[in-house]
């Protein structure tokens, strides 16, 4: 009795694989593109320097990451903020209702030229 095989050939590997590294850039060349992402409207603008987390500094001033704290790159993809200690990045951001730092998403050159308040803003 003839069994049915699944078995890819080489080509058909290939190609699937191809396929599916294009699709996954697919992603990066939207951000290359000037795509925004959508922010809340409580989101503020403000430059972020990560000490040693989970203290960090907004608009030069100190500030706390939340114990659930999310950032995220310029890519949508979430990073640790042990991996960004020293840099000077501008970011929009939103605080939980204790004042900590909850969610906080890095700036593309896109979505830093269009305006947004800042904390300062709002004294």
């Amino acid at each position: 009795m003839k069994r049915c095989s699944l078995s890819f050939s080489t080509a058909r590997r290939s190609l699937l694989l191809a396929t599916g590294l294009l699709a996954a850039g697919l992603g990066a060349t939207a951000q290359a593109q000037g795509v925004v992402r959508n922010f809340p409207e409580t989101a503020l603008r403000g430059v972020m320097e990560v000490g040693q987390p989970p203290w960090i500094t907004m608009d030069g001033e100190k500030a706390q990451l939340s114990p659930g704290a999310r950032i995220r790159s310029t890519g949508n993809t979430i990073v640790m903020s042990a991996g960004l200690v020293g840099q000077k990045l501008v970011v929009n951001y939103v605080l939980a209702p204790g004042g900590l730092v909850h969610d906080v998403w890095i700036l593309t050159e896109a979505e830093a030229a269009l305006k947004r308040p800042t904390a300062s803003d709002l004294r």
